[in-house]
């Protein structure tokens, strides 16, 4: 049965009207970039793994947001990242325009310190996570600390950045966890600080180390076998570092709920990676194009380029899968989460 000219004519107007409306909230979102500049903060110092990835990223971030705004990328290192999360939360515009690059550990900081109370981990909204990190213990060659196992029965002096960052609480919980006879000195600036005092012989070595920002900061020690690299905090064993015989932690571990607390922490921090956030309150549609914009510069050919003359690797995450990640651990037993409190010297 023919369908009657009336519906006919009803129906191609609301198809009309539809793709008005559509071509409309597209027009409104280039509207809303366009001319703008998106400040693309890491809470780390400039000469970090985060930094690395950041203005690799934020190069062609600006393509894939309609509107094509600038973005421009800005250190805001101090306690762990917990002062950009803070600034994140509290202060940053709250339009789409401020977006935060930082380390798992800030991330995790309340759940350790019950008196961080600046910022809600789990109120942020994660845009994506971009790799998948390893991170390492490692001395330079003249140390006397050669394996994991030196280190059980030898004094090691590691050096730190500030309370809260990955150097301090990943040199803390081996400490604490497997016995380590660690030392550890903080205060350093950041990791170029750190390898300038291990090449001098300050200290023996440092801990919470990225492996993909390692191969980009310090190929060359890398390839001269400068560095002793002493043990793995991976879930499992990165294939490429198990080749060079570095081990897992585990066999290290001995009582259960360290072991627990430990792998609560790693695999968090594997999974989280280098992601990325935006402020409580941005508006949803916001929000979904910044999720479109990293989805799709994360595939981008002359990113992945970029990325391979760097020596980093991509392992594209949605922001969704983040913010689950997030609420997971925070759902964490108490057992475990107040054993990691001791472990980590928060």
């Amino acid at each position: 049965m023919a369908t009657p000219e009336p519906v006919r004519r009803l129906t191609s107007l609301a198809l009309i009207v539809l793709f008005a409306l559509a071509l409309v909230s597209r027009a409104t979102a280039a509207d809303f970039y366009a001319g703008k500049t998106v400040n693309f903060i890491v809470g780390t110092d400039i000469g970090g793994g985060f930094s690395i990835y950041a203005r690799m990223i934020g190069k062609h971030l600006g393509r894939y947001i309609p509107g094509n705004p600038t973005v421009v990328v800005k250190n805001m290192p101090g306690a762990g990242g917990s002062t950009a999360s803070a600034y994140l939360y509290r202060i940053a515009p709250k339009d789409g325009t401020a977006i935060l690059s930082v380390s798992p550990n800030a991330i995790l900081g309340k759940l350790v310190d019950e008196s961080q109370n600046q910022y809600d981990p789990t109120k942020f909204l994660y845009l994506a996570g971009a790799e998948r990190g390893t991170r390492l213990c490692m001395t330079f060659t003249h140390s006397k600390i050669r394996t994991y196992e030196d280190a059980l029965t030898q004094k090691a002096i590691i050096g730190a950045t500030s309370a809260g960052s990955p150097t301090r609480e990943y040199a803390a919980w081996h400490k604490h966890a497997t016995a380590a006879k660690f030392e550890i000195v903080s205060g350093y600036k950041g990791p170029q600080d750190l390898f300038i005092a291990m090449e001098r012989g300050e200290i023996d070595g440092v801990c919470g180390l990225d492996w993909s920002a390692l191969k980009s900061q310090q190929p060359e020690w890398l390839k001269q076998k400068k560095l002793n690299l002493l043990v793995q905090d991976s879930v499992e064993p990165l294939p490429e570092l198990a080749a060079l015989g570095v081990p897992t932690p585990w066999k290290y571990i001995n009582d259960d709920t360290d072991r627990k607390a430990v792998a609560l922490m790693v695999s968090f921090q594997q999974a989280f990676g280098k992601a990325y956030l935006a402020p409580p309150g941005v508006p949803a549609a916001q929000i979904k194009m910044l999720r479109d914009a990293f989805a799709g510069v994360l595939r981008d050919p002359e990113l992945l380029a970029d990325a391979e003359k760097l020596r980093v690797e991509i392992a594209a995450k949605s922001g969704e899968e983040i913010q689950r990640l997030v609420e997971t651990v925070y759902a964490a037993s108490a057992d475990v989460v107040d054993r990691l409190k001791k472990i980590v010297e928060p």
